[in-house]
């Protein structure tokens, strides 16, 4: 019995060894290329983007007396110099649409969307002369792409030129109004969008966001406010964001929820497997021991090789189809394999109740626990402590000294029956 045990432990230990090489080969080749990826992803999508309110400005030519001094008495000169005067921001109203819209690279979800952008910006004049005002736009993002780019300013449409960094356009301002501009693009980026009021902390008067989205999981990113109001619809939210004069070193921003990424997923099923089989190892001894039934470790070994078939197969299935659909795979291919296998060992009704069962519980159900982030730890845990009560009941009359000193095989019976000397089976002693 010492002998057996040891062997199906050294079985257990080189297949773990096994699982742990499949993880870390599994965890290689989705993050070596992750970066490669994301960079393809961006060039062709977009990338995060963060966009900050419009600046309004005048250059103005003015004059000053600058004393010189010629040796003899000091005079006075007339030097003109160019002035640069910032118009202040006074009220904003921005409308945000994000439909989000997942792209599969290899073993990973890549978060993009879509964005509408539609804000309008009041910038008062406040000189007592009428103005060339220059309205300036930073776009979001260098490395992405607008289109439907406007400006205009009071209801008519501008002049815009572009640069690598933002759009730009000149309005003729009365002197003691206030210019209305309305910018608008849509644009596609990455991972998040946000709306930054300014550098450090920044002031925002009369101040209203909208944003609509397209899904439900929000989430809002580190170092953001929440909006002050929010609204579920059928397919995301109405959120709302209303300030009458914040003052703040946050901004707002939205996290684009992530898809169930089949490449880390995998990779740590993999790293888990070694205690799924310990489970289904230990269910098998008991129940065998319990039945007097013969299972050879060589038995063990084409079982925990027909666990790692699951292991192996999702590894590389994964990468062409549906995460749950290749689990669903996975499993019959895996079921199937030890059910045939055992039929021939033992018989169908063990196979198919007993074997397919705990197979069933500690390799598919024990699995699909890393379905649901945040309670994997649980569900094993749970399912632990239910085997352990299971175990308990049905074995706590069970007289094991007598089970493990002798162990009565059907061919000792049969031998013991018809008078022949019975044949000494020592891989089990």
């Amino acid at each position: 019995m010492t002998k057996r045990i040891a062997a199906i432990a050294f079985i257990w230990i080189c297949t773990a060894i096994a699982w742990c090489i499949l993880a870390q080969t599994i965890q290689s080749r989705t993050y070596s290329s992750d970066e490669k990826l994301q960079t393809k992803v961006a060039s062709t999508w977009g990338t995060h983007q963060e966009q900050s309110p419009p600046s309004a400005y005048f250059n103005k030519v003015e004059y000053k007396d600058v004393p010189v001094d010629n040796g003899k008495k000091i005079t006075m000169r007339r030097d003109s110099y160019t002035a640069h005067y910032e118009l202040p921001l006074t009220a904003t109203r921005v409308d945000v649409g994000l439909n989000l819209s997942h792209r599969q690279k290899g073993l990973l979800w890549y978060s993009t969307y879509a964005v509408a952008f539609d804000g309008t910006y009041n910038f008062p004049n406040g000189s007592n002369e009428d103005q060339t005002v220059t309205f300036r736009l930073p776009f979001p993002a260098q490395q992405a792409m607008y289109d439907d780019l406007r400006m205009d300013v009071n209801g008519a449409p501008v002049i815009i030129s572009t640069d690598s960094a933002g759009v730009s356009g000149e309005a003729q301002v009365r002197a003691g109004t206030t210019a209305i501009v309305h910018v608008g693009y849509r644009s596609q980026g990455m991972d998040s969008w946000q709306y930054k009021f300014g550098n450090d902390v920044a002031e925002a008067r009369n101040f209203l966001l909208n944003m609509k989205t397209n899904f439900k999981d929000i989430d809002f990113a580190a170092n953001t406010l929440s909006p002050t109001e929010k609204h579920e619809t059928k397919q995301g939210w109405e959120l709302t964001w209303k300030y009458v004069n914040l003052v703040s070193g946050f901004q707002i921003g939205m996290s684009m929820p992530e898809k169930l990424q089949p490449g880390p997923l995998a990779g740590e099923i993999s790293y888990f497997a070694p205690v799924s089989l310990l489970f289904f190892f230990f269910l098998m001894f008991i129940l065998t021991t319990l039945k007097n039934i013969e299972l050879h470790p060589m038995n063990y070994f084409f079982l925990a090789a027909a666990f790692f078939a699951f292991h192996l197969l999702l590894a590389y299935l994964v990468d062409h189809i549906s995460i749950h659909l290749a689990f669903v795979i996975c499993s019959a291919v895996s079921i199937f394999l030890v059910v045939s296998y055992l039929r021939l060992v033992i018989g169908m009704r063990f196979a198919a109740l007993e074997a397919g069962m705990a197979q069933l519980v500690y390799l598919v159900l024990f699995s699909y626990a890393f379905f649901f982030k945040g309670f994997t730890g649980l569900a094993i845990t749970i399912g632990a402590i239910v085997t352990l009560f299971v175990t308990m009941q049905v074995t706590g009359r069970i007289k094991w000294a007598d089970k493990f000193s002798a162990v009565t095989l059907p061919s000792q019976r049969l031998a013991t029956n018809t008078g022949a000397p019975a044949q000494r089976e020592d891989w089990l002693r």
